[in-house]
Parts: structure tokens; sequence; C-alpha cells
């Protein structure tokens, strides 16, 4: 903790002179993921590629594994200008910009290549455009696969067998309304307690996608992984508006396409990455179910429902993606 606070005061204190003597700009980047992470690959990627594109007039100084705090506070620190840029899943970032909450809706897509027509076209373009009112401008989407569930007990085939059971969610109202929908008892629970909280029974289980499956351990304690893909929320690559209203236009330019490139080389980075997940899991045992998907939408279709009454003004852009 002290160590933390002494990197945000030096970030505090720094990033309104970010432009150095020699004339390049520093563009601080935080976020909560560990250095393996196919996403993290991806921030490389924009590092590498701003550097090239600015001829190392934009540099990019990146804090992984939430070395500037969780996500939402990184955030804050985009709103008021302490930090640059950070990486994002658009349910935390739904709580800033109510538009991403629209992306978390359970089986909206239909599959990867409907999903990135959607977030690559124009209804992505405009939902990133959204957050600029709220300081924080959307860059691109990074691929952060599909949610499913895991279990430490019981194997889940049906909705029907997740009545009784305690599935922590993230601290975002349509992830817990999806899980109590199924049946299911959403518990939402710091990511950094999860381990010990399925080894203690305190949940029975909760969902994400391979990679953080593997990656977090979890596969070690969870002896069933049920590839339902209830949700495919991506991640978002952000700048913070008090950063990029400082650039020129050239460097605006230079930023976006940047992010756009690493955009494209993330795919494969997660590609792969699920691809190894899921090898990993199977080699330890973890007991792979691939269950029929439309029971669990079928269940969900109450969350949609609910999610248009409460925000009418967005129903027309989930027809939208819907139809398209």
């Amino acid at each position: 903790m002290k160590n933390k606070i002494m990197l945000l005061v030096i970030l505090l204190t720094s990033f309104m002179s970010c432009k150095k003597e020699d004339g390049t700009k520093m563009l601080y980047l935080g976020h909560t993921l560990p250095q393996t992470h196919p996403v993290h690959k991806g921030i490389l990627e924009f590092q590498k590629a701003l550097e090239l594109k600015s001829k190392g007039t934009l540099k990019v100084k990146i804090f992984p594994d939430a070395q500037l705090g969780s996500e939402r506070e990184v955030l804050e620190l985009l709103q008021i200008g302490s930090v640059a840029a950070t990486k994002v899943s658009a349910a935390t970032l739904s709580n800033f910009v109510p538009e991403y909450h629209i992306l978390g809706i359970p089986y909206l897509f239909r599959d990867k290549n409907h999903q990135f027509d959607v977030l690559e076209g124009e209804i992505g373009k405009s939902i990133l455009e959204k957050g600029s009112k709220f300081w924080l401008r959307g860059l691109c989407y990074y691929d952060a696969g599909s949610r499913s569930f895991y279990t430490s007990n019981k194997a889940i085939r049906t909705p029907d067998d997740l009545k009784g059971l305690k599935i922590r969610v993230m601290n975002n109202q349509m992830a817990i309304n999806m899980v109590n929908s199924m049946g299911g008892s959403a518990t939402p629970l710091a990511y950094g307690e999860l381990y010990t909280a399925i080894q203690q029974g305190v949940v029975d289980g909760a969902e994400n996608n391979p990679p953080s499956f593997v990656s977090s351990n979890h596969y070690e304690i969870s002896k069933y992984y049920t590839i339902d893909q209830h949700s495919s929320v991506p991640d978002v690559l952000l700048i913070g508006t008090k950063y990029w209203d400082n650039l020129t236009e050239e460097e605006k330019v230079w930023v976006q396409e940047a992010a756009d490139e690493s955009a494209q080389a993330q795919k494969k980075f997660w590609s792969d990455s699920v691809d190894e997940s899921m090898k990993i899991a199977k080699e330890a045992g973890v007991e792979i179910i691939i269950p029929d998907k439309s029971l669990f939408a079928e269940k969900s279709k109450s969350v949609v429902e609910e999610f248009a009454k409460e925000f009418p003004e967005m129903a027309p852009i989930i027809n939208k993606i819907k139809n398209n």
C-alpha cells in the first residue's frame, strides 16, 4: 500500500508536465491484469505501435498488476487527469458510462464474428464516443472472450443445476440479475478474494473466460467448467480526455491508429490463450461441459426485458445489434 501511494504521488506531480525537455510526451497506462495475460500483450502492441508512429515522441509507460489500484480507481485517476490511459472491462465502465451496460446483456451476440462486426462498426464506435462526456474516451475494444460457469463440487448442465448455488459475480447489476434469473444466488465479491472463497466454500463457483479461469489458478479448485458462454463483455482501451485534449491532431491520429492495430493483434493473442487454457484445464482433470446454451438464453430473457424497461432509450441500440 505504501509503495502504491508513493507511485500515485509521483504520477500526480508529473502528469500535467508530461512533455519532457527532449520534446517527448509520456502516456501513463495502468491496468489490473498480469503481464502474462493476452490483453497485456495487446497493450504492449499499442505501446510499440505508438512509439513507432510518433518516432519516439509519444512514449507509453505501463503499470500492470493493479499497481495503480482497481479498475474503478484507475478510471477515477483518468477523470482527474492523473493517469492518461487504462484498460477496463466494459462491465466496470458501465458504472460510469450507461451505454456500456448494453454489452453485458446475456446472449447479445450470436457468435464472435457478429460481436466484432458490431464493436468495430458504427454501433461500437458510437458507444466508445459516449464516454467523452464523462472524461473517458474509448479507443478500441479488446477481446475478453465469453464468460462461463465453473463450480467446485456440482456440475452445471442445465440452468436448474444453478439452484441453491452461490456464484461469484462482478459487482455489476446486469451480472447479478442474470445469475439470479437462471436460479443461482449471485454473490458479488472482489476478484482477489475468490480463490480462497471457493476453497473455503464461501461461494460454490464463479463465471469467467478460460484464460482468467486458468491464470487465476481457479482451475485447481474447480472440478467443473460449463461452457455456456452467457455473456461476451469486451475490454475497452480508454484515454482520459484531459490527456487527449492536450494532444495535437496528428498525435491523436497516431494514438487511434495504434489502438486499432493493437486490437487486431490482441485477438490472436486471445485465441491462442483460450486454446492453451482449455488444454491446461483438461490436463488438470477439470470436466469440460458443453450444455445446450438455448436453455440458459431462455432463462435470461427476463434480464433483457427488465433492462429495456429501465433504459427505454437503449432499446433501439439493442435491436440494432440483434439485427446487425
